[in-house]
């Protein structure tokens, strides 16, 4: 399992009331893979911008894809650009991965024949795997979760207990461009608010 299978399956089972916004979803999922890349060598930071380097295959292959996909010319890419360029639908590909690998399943509804309900985690090894960390509090998940409001407010007001630099250097990135996606909505439901506003004068 990785970071960012784990970070759905706390985001599914966390807020089964209140799902987390995909668009917020995507961008801590590409947070999460940078950090598991810089984990696994295959990424480095030169200050906040992300360096390819080893080409191993991880053993996952959303992983590897996200490898793969590195921008492998100077200048290289800041981890922002990609939050957003990686983030892009990332969500919806992690949930299909994880649904084709039995590791989400559908929620059946009453009386259906098929199953059509929402995407649930699965009772399996991966769902424990998880619920440890997340239970144990293990602070790169829980920095994750926090910037989807997972757990108590979105914030990075306290550093995370996290001792490798680059890593907290990616949590804050994913933390700044989630309030960015944030602050986009705003914008939009005012602005759509104004147009209602005109039309009903």
């Amino acid at each position: 399992m990785t970071t960012p299978r784990d970070l759905l399956i706390v985001a599914l089972d966390a807020v089964p009331d209140r799902p987390v916004e995909s668009g917020d979803l995507s961008l801590a999922l590409a947070g999460a893979e940078v950090i598991d890349l810089l984990a696994a060598r295959a990424l480095t930071l030169d200050g906040e911008h992300i360096v390819p380097d080893n080409p191993w295959p991880t053993g996952d292959r959303l992983l590897d894809e996200a490898a793969s996909s590195s921008v492998r010319q100077v200048p290289y890419e800041s981890v922002d650009d990609w939050l957003w360029r990686r983030g892009r639908g990332l969500s919806t590909a992690y949930r299909a991965a994880m649904e084709e690998d039995r590791q989400l399943t559908r929620q059946r509804r009453r009386w259906a024949l098929f199953e059509t309900g929402r995407l649930v985690p699965a009772d399996s090894p991966a769902r424990r795997r998880a619920a440890d960390r997340w239970t144990s509090h293990e602070p790169v998940l829980a920095a994750l979760a926090a910037a989807l409001g997972i757990g108590g407010r979105r914030t990075m007001d306290d550093a995370p207990d996290v001792a490798d630099d680059a890593v907290v250097t990616v949590l804050i990135a994913v933390h700044n461009a989630v309030r960015e996606l944030e602050a986009v909505r705003q914008r939009r439901a005012i602005e759509q608010d104004a147009f209602d506003n005109v039309w009903r004068g």
